[in-house]
């Protein structure tokens, strides 16, 4: 059960995510569904954490609609960063096969970053958890591109599917930060943001 302090307010989670959506409801958190149009840019000079936290405030900053006193904003954005650059989501099948066979045999950090926004405060913190693949084969690739084709996932893999399960060897952190959304750690930060205001 969720915590009761969470029945005062209405929680915004502004997101196309579906998996961030999943993830939520099966905490039981009650909220609604809506979307913001990024372009998903960042200044040449950020890096890793600095890049998802970004871009979550800047999701936040396009929301247009004036945040009653009861009303919570979440936005989020997940990076997947190897050997110092953002590894992003995929145009196509080539450009997803490139993708996983950049992150085969090697280690690289999944990070979320989270924005919580208020009426008139606005906090934003990030997660990461590194994710180790075994050296993957071409037709290994290959096979899960063409099957499960993913083209809405930062990295061009889900850590819950197939490629997930026969290629990941280790994560040291949040699994479902992986998935799409650190369930723990955001819950544990909404409570606090709701508290400080109390």
């Amino acid at each position: 059960m969720v915590s009761d302090i969470l029945n005062n307010y209405r929680l915004i989670l502004a997101s196309a995510s579906p998996r961030r959506r999943q993830l939520l409801t099966e905490a039981g958190l009650t909220f609604i569904s809506a979307e913001v149009d990024c372009d998903e840019k960042w200044p040449s000079e950020l890096k890793g954490r600095e890049i998802a936290e970004y871009l979550a405030n800047v999701k936040a900053d396009l929301w247009n609609t004036e945040l009653s006193e009861r009303e919570i904003l979440i936005t989020a954005d997940t990076i997947v960063w190897c050997n110092d650059t953002v590894i992003g989501k995929p145009a196509d099948e080539d450009e997803a096969a490139k993708f996983l066979s950049r992150l085969s045999g090697c280690d690289h950090e999944v990070i979320t970053g989270i924005c919580i926004k208020d009426n008139n405060r606005k906090h934003i913190f990030s997660v990461s958890t590194r994710v180790t693949f075994r050296v993957l084969t071409g037709e290994e690739i290959a096979c899960y591109v063409e099957e499960y084709r993913p083209f809405d996932k930062a990295g061009a893999y889900g850590i819950q599917e197939w490629i997930g399960l026969v290629g990941i060897t280790r994560i040291e952190g949040s699994y479902y930060n992986v998935v799409g959304m650190p369930v723990s750690e955001f819950y544990t930060e909404l409570i606090n943001f709701i508290n400080r205001r109390q």
